[in-house]
């Protein structure tokens, strides 16, 4: 499959680095996969038969920041060469805490990290540079998965999905929607030598027929969040934990009370350059 990358750049009174999360954010509810920032801006990619320019206009009209001025420049990304992409565009390692260490197989290994995770980057999203993940990460490693059934909803390349595993948990499923993001996630379970993941190719109506769970793992959008939950809550077991992120504080009055409505407690929140990860519960 061959991609487009859109090379974006603007003009604007505001950090750079606050525009360049918010139209990552309304680029992801369009269509587009994956994003990489850059020196001028932010370079983003989807397929080239899912790409609309009127659309991507469209976006930069509604944007929600006052002020920006964008401008673009299109090129195709063939498939084959992807990785040379990400290489060119230094994917570095993520290291969290000392805990947790995230490289790709062309990456030198690095010992006095607790897990590993290996990842081979192509156009999912998730390997770990954004905040929401390494906040969900960081959530992750807080808890005891020893035995426990979890859920990585919207996986992207399968990051969340391989560390439960290598935790401990007693059955992982992962599920993603796009077919590119189900691929990789495969890839990448085999990267790292985890044959018990169960990849499910789909969106929320895939949940139910896969039982309950003791935590379920979702870094999405706010709009497929506020969409889903419903879904969340009805898989979880009593007492089991829902941890959502992929949406701004803003956002947070909103998640809070879908999650109130569907009979989810929350009970702590996190934020990160203007980015939140959410922890809640089903009691009953």
């Amino acid at each position: 499959m061959n991609y487009n990358e859109i090379k974006i750049s603007w003009e604007s009174p505001v950090d750079a680095t606050v525009v360049g999360d918010v139209l990552a954010s309304e680029l992801g509810n369009i269509g587009f996969e994956s994003f990489v920032e850059d020196a001028d801006g932010l370079m983003a990619y989807i397929p080239v038969s899912a790409f609309d320019s009127t659309e991507l206009e469209n976006s930069f009209e509604r944007f929600p920041i006052e002020n920006v001025t964008f401008s673009y420049v299109t090129s195709v990304i063939k498939e084959r060469d992807w990785n040379e992409v990400w290489e060119q565009n230094y994917f570095q390692p993520v290291r969290i805490d000392n805990e947790c260490i995230i490289r790709a197989p062309f990456h030198p290994e690095e010992s006095g990290f607790n897990y590993e995770i290996l990842i081979q980057p192509k156009m999912a999203f998730g390997t770990g540079n954004h905040e929401t993940t390494v906040m969900m990460i960081r959530s992750i490693l807080a808890i005891d998965l020893e035995g426990k059934e979890t859920l990585d909803m919207g996986c992207g390349t399968g990051i969340l999905a391989i560390l439960a595993a290598k935790k401990g948990a007693g059955r992982v499923v992962a599920i993603d929607i796009d077919e590119w993001a189900y691929n990789n996630t495969i890839e990448d379970c085999r990267l790292n030598q985890i044959a018990d993941i169960k990849v499910v190719l789909g969106g929320a109506e895939q949940i139910a027929p896969l039982g309950k769970f003791d935590y379920i793992f979702s870094n999405i959008n706010r709009n497929v969040l506020l969409q889903d939950i419903p879904a969340y809550f009805q898989a979880l077991k009593p007492g089991g934990q829902l941890i959502m992120s992929g949406f701004y504080k803003e956002d947070l009055p909103l998640i809070e009370s879908k999650c109130t409505q569907s009979g989810l407690r929350p009970i702590t929140t996190t934020q990160h350059n203007n980015w939140v990860t959410i922890i809640t519960m089903r009691e009953n």
